[in-house]
């Protein structure tokens, strides 16, 4: 299906993602695009939208969490049917709490620390290789400053799917695709008038904090995917935990110097 894409009207804003994931979902819910149909590639979206390569990507991650679409690489972004066991987060992943970010990490911890014991017994080659490449696409990433939100999700989804169960793929497609966005944003502190949003994550730049953990974060995947590597399940726990946990501390130190 070839639908005409329109430039939203103010979609050069400071959350660009945002606007781009809010324009896609409202065709997907209203049947311009049918489970099924191949989104326009990635150039086509650049120029419809008149945005960066990095957002469209960021943008297809988000909308990978909320359970609307798949990326088959080297192929394209596809919409999926609807799944109402799919995604446990439907809007996306926007606009949520401080506070909701630290509990969302709390439960990948406990997930995602079970799945790397599971991938470090029943990984193939092939996933062995995904892995990898996901790291040297993160490490390429951050070397270029570029946005690292891909590489990093394709990383732990690559964990998820080495361990044979589905669900362990869902749990990180929805939860793990709104943190890891998040943790490649800036959080501000809210506008003093605009009290409502006091408790709530606003992003724009990079914060240096952030910036300053990706090496740290790459240094904890090679020894996740190390553990998984030599097949010892006790290990690919333990080094996924020291993970998840030190990502949780980075994000909430960030969140304490936001000020909010």
């Amino acid at each position: 299906m070839n639908t005409r894409l329109a430039l939203p009207s103010q979609v050069r804003s400071k959350n660009l993602s945002q606007r781009v994931v809010d324009d896609i979902s409202t065709k997907i819910k209203d049947g311009a695009y049918r489970p099924g149909d191949r989104l326009p590639p990635e150039p086509e979206l650049v120029q419809a939208f008149g945005i960066s390569r990095t957002v469209v990507r960021e943008s297809m991650l988000r909308l990978q969490a909320a359970g609307l679409v798949e990326t088959r690489h080297g192929i394209g972004t596809f919409v999926l049917a609807p799944d109402p066991g799919r995604a446990l987060l439907s809007d996306s992943g926007a606009d949520i709490s401080n506070h909701d970010m630290l509990c969302m990490l709390e439960l990948r911890i406990s997930v995602e620390t079970d799945a790397a014991g599971f991938a470090a017994s029943r990984r193939s080659e092939a996933h062995l290789a995904a892995m990898r490449a996901a790291l040297d696409a993160f490490a390429a990433a951050h070397r270029n400053g570029c946005s690292t939100v891909e590489a990093d999700f394709q990383f732990h989804l690559q964990i998820a799917l080495a361990t044979g169960n589905r669900y362990f793929e869902e749990v990180l497609r929805s939860l793990g695709g709104v943190t890891i966005e998040r943790n490649g944003a800036l959080a501000k502190p809210a506008e003093p008038h605009d009290a409502a949003s006091a408790s709530k994550l606003q992003f724009g730049n990079t914060h240096p904090l952030l910036e300053q953990g990706k090496p740290l974060a790459l240094r904890e995947h090679e020894d996740v995917y190390e553990c998984v590597r030599r097949a010892d399940p006790a290990a690919a726990r333990a080094a996924m935990f020291m993970h998840l946990s030190n990502s949780r501390e980075r994000k909430r130190r960030v969140i304490q110097a936001a000020g909010n």
